[in-house]
């Protein structure tokens, strides 16, 4: 038993699973340094508020509609070629905000962009559950999910700092060397999925898994409030006359990388909801003390509240995806989990951009705290009792 546990602690951390985290680390910080910036890019050539939040939308929602897709082509072509396809298809699209001096040219890159970055992380995702030795699934993926995490951190601020004291030529070139980077660690990736399992008929492509619906509900209503802050905040935080606004984003982030690491422990000993019903009130708070922010440091007290809650909610709910999934569906739950973050940041920046045009920023987060209420309603009626206490994680 002893040696079959320092065979895993040592396959853990194979070539291939570096390579893909550091891939996945590459684009999320490229993707994060445009996602707080291109609606700012949009509105300086031209565009209205609610055009900059379909930016953010065409993105997020281009990627959610073709995972399934991909999600069939990793299967049937292979893990690296998917990889590779959606790695090319970001930095190409990278590159071409170069030659974005057009709204409507700007919007056909930033679908194509969306396409890119669904092929990437599926396949990303992908290839880390399958290097990860079983039994140490949740500790690999936890590793596998900080590089996002610390992207996160880095991106914002630097796209932002880039915009405010170089230029957008200067964020697009930086961003485009990032996504190459991200193509050479995936060239490296020697890894294809050996012995894989089959799947009946009717369940090929599929990635919707019912075990995972209610929590993906759940995070949707939460990944629309963070829809608002990414792509808005910037602009609300110009409207408000505060400058340096990226210190928010690092704020944030820092605050997840604290919280994460103690959050799925306190879970297994002191049950999913102690952890959760905290953080939504947190979000909650967050939003409140946006909402009447008119100072630099009342908007980083809201980053701090805002992740904490995120780094206690957002977890638990992928935790509880896992423990409800058939482990055979554990794969496709996970993409429910995912489609419907991306799809709930996708909505957000649509429909915040109509209600910052029509009646200003401030109601974005005032509305928001009611979508974290609604998010809390339904973990309270739909999961809630389904949970014992001590439903394990695994």
């Amino acid at each position: 038993m002893n040696q079959s546990a320092d065979c895993l602690q040592q396959k853990l951390w194979s070539k291939e699973f570096m390579l893909v985290i550091l891939a996945n680390f590459l684009v999320f910080t490229s993707m994060y340094m445009l996602l707080p910036t291109l609606p700012l890019y949009a509105q300086f050539i031209g565009g209205s508020q609610s055009m900059a939040g379909l930016i953010v939308g065409i993105f997020t929602l281009a990627a959610v509609v073709f995972r399934p897709l991909f999600g069939n082509m990793l299967d049937q072509i292979g893990r690296k070629r998917v990889l590779l396809l959606g790695v090319g298809i970001f930095a190409v699209t990278t590159a071409s905000y170069h030659a974005t001096s057009l709204i409507i040219i700007l919007l056909a890159v930033r679908l194509l962009q969306g396409v890119g970055w669904g092929a990437t992380t599926t396949a990303t995702g992908t290839i880390a559950s399958d290097v990860i030795p079983p039994a140490r699934r949740a500790e690999g993926m936890g590793y596998f999910g900080m590089a996002s995490t610390v992207a996160m951190s880095i991106g914002p601020a630097w796209g932002l700092a880039l915009t405010s004291h170089s230029s957008y030529s200067m964020l697009f070139t930086l961003a485009t060397v990032l996504s190459l980077l991200c193509l050479g660690a995936s060239w490296l990736i020697n890894y294809e999925q050996k012995n894989p399992v089959s799947l009946p008929t009717d369940r090929k492509g599929v990635i919707i898994e019912k075990t995972a619906v209610v929590p993906s509900v759940v995070l949707l209503f939460v990944s629309l409030t963070y829809g608002g802050i990414v792509t808005f905040l910037p602009g609300y935080a110009a409207y408000r006359g505060i400058t340096d606004i990226g210190l928010f984003f690092t704020t944030f982030a820092i605050s997840l990388l604290v919280t994460r690491p103690f959050m799925g422990k306190a879970a297994d000993r002191l049950g999913f909801s102690a952890i959760l019903l905290p953080g939504m009130l947190l979000l909650g708070a967050a939003l409140q003390v946006l909402v009447h922010a008119t100072a630099l440091p009342q908007f980083l007290v809201a980053a701090v509240l805002y992740g904490l809650g995120f780094g206690s909610v957002q977890p638990i709910l992928n935790a509880i995806t896992i423990a409800l999934a058939p482990p055979q569906r554990r794969g496709a739950a996970n993409a429910t989990f995912m489609s419907a973050m991306d799809t709930g940041i996708g909505l957000g920046a649509i429909i915040w951009g109509m209600v910052a045009e029509r009646l200003g920023f401030s109601y974005i987060y005032g509305y928001s705290t009611v979508l974290i209420a609604i998010s809390l309603g339904c973990y309270l009626l739909l999961l809630h009792r389904k949970l014992s206490p001590k439903t394990p994680a695994e």
